[in-house]
């Protein structure tokens, strides 16, 4: 990710069958593996990962008739914070968060990584119905794992003269000790960096640790599972035509994408976590063996404060337990916390709405939190705040 060295590329599975380069060439919808984009530009935009967006039904107006979007699980669960929204991969927080920001923005975010040239500011299109190709969305990945700073691929590093003189190098970089003969070995030469900035370092952060949320508990969770830390994002278009994974380490970037020439369904149980995330966690696991991976480097500039996984809530400093979550924010940006942080207006919403579920369908589970005191707390299963009036809560 810091060079923008291509290690391995493979565009189909005979170059004798077909010598069409599926990785470069092959222009697909994205799916969810554009969301990141999205959120990218909300991040940016002052929201936080602890921001409640409700995901609940909704339909647009389109010139085409009624738009109704549906999460994959034709469910919908209620107020969540944003971790949420990219862990468990929901359509109708997108749509909503996509809505408020503006798609002209997401568009903007989306051309400035280099996934489009063009991107029609369609609602649509920020649950990656237009099409790119597997490059593309790859080297838009590296600049997150680059904490902000523009990555241009390359399959040439430098090219020499016959006296060995170089005459192009790619990584412009510039390496201050390099020169210094008595370079303690334990410590690695600093680079200084030239490159533009696409996005914020905090915000990138921010993003990086909602997508590890995806491997570790989310949509990949199940078949993605590398010794280092690793985030990423699963995507799986309309009849399971076309399933993504796109993940990362701190070092190395990678994605896979399978869909027919000709396309046609998977398979109504295809999905990018259930096929391409075992293709993804396969090739890295002999990448990071080789190339090693550390953990995501902290920018400067914000603090951790524990928060409540589903309700977004503040929490004790000490509080621990699967429910509580590490989030990063921005130092002076004013923020608050739990359903005090819900987005008011926008879309038209039914009554006696459940505000609160546990989880995707699961409403047996009940949550142990333990406090400052070493007290243990538990939330009950589901609570129901009552009512949501018409053009309030999203």
């Amino acid at each position: 990710v810091n060079t923008g060295r291509v290690l391995a590329m493979q565009g189909g599975f005979s170059y004798q069958h077909s010598v069409f380069n599926r990785a470069t060439q092959a222009t697909r919808q994205p799916g969810s593996s554009f969301k990141p984009f999205v959120y990218a530009a909300a991040l940016d935009s002052g929201f936080s990962p602890a921001t409640i967006v409700v995901d609940a039904p909704i339909e647009i107006d389109t010139p085409q008739g009624i738009w109704r979007p549906k999460n994959a699980s034709n469910q919908f669960y209620g107020p969540a914070p944003l971790r949420t929204g990219i862990e468990r991969s929901r359509n109708l927080m997108t749509v909503r968060l996509a809505e408020e920001i503006g798609m002209e923005t997401v568009a903007d975010y989306a051309e400035r990584f280099g996934v489009y040239d063009d991107m029609q500011p369609f609602l649509s299109n920020a649950l990656g119905s237009q099409e790119t190709t597997l490059f593309r969305m790859v080297a838009a990945y590296a600049m997150f794992a680059n904490g902000g700073e523009r990555v241009e691929p390359t399959l040439v590093d430098r090219v020499q003269d016959r006296w060995g003189r170089t005459v192009y190098r790619h990584d412009q970089r510039k390496c201050k000790d390099c020169q210094i003969a008595s370079l303690n070995p334990e410590f690695s030469p600093r680079i200084v960096s030239n490159r533009d900035r696409v996005m914020d370092a905090i915000t990138a952060y921010q993003l990086t640790s909602m997508m590890q949320g995806v491997v570790d508990q989310g949509t990949a969770s199940r078949t993605v599972n590398l010794p280092v830390p690793t985030a990423g994002k699963t995507g799986t278009t309309n009849d399971s035509k076309d399933v993504w994974f796109v993940g990362f380490t701190s070092n190395i970037v990678a994605g896979c994408y399978i869909g027919y020439d000709r396309p046609r369904s998977l398979g109504s149980r295809a999905s990018g976590g259930g096929m391409c995330g075992p293709v993804f966690d396969r090739f890295m696991e002999r990448a990071t063996t080789k190339y090693g991976g550390g953990p995501f480097e902290v920018p400067e500039g914000g603090f951790f404060v524990k928060i409540d996984r589903f309700t977004g809530a503040q929490m004790p400093a000490d509080a621990e337990g699967e429910f509580v979550v590490s989030e990063y924010m921005r130092a002076g940006q004013d923020t608050l916390y739990g359903f005090g942080n819900v987005l008011d207006g926008g879309f038209a919403m039914g009554s006696n709405l459940n505000l609160f579920t546990r989880g995707d369908g699961d409403v047996t589970a009940v949550k142990e939190v333990t406090t400052s005191t070493g007290q243990k707390v538990i939330v009950p299963e589901k609570a129901n705040f009552g009512t949501l009036s018409s053009g309030g809560l999203y």
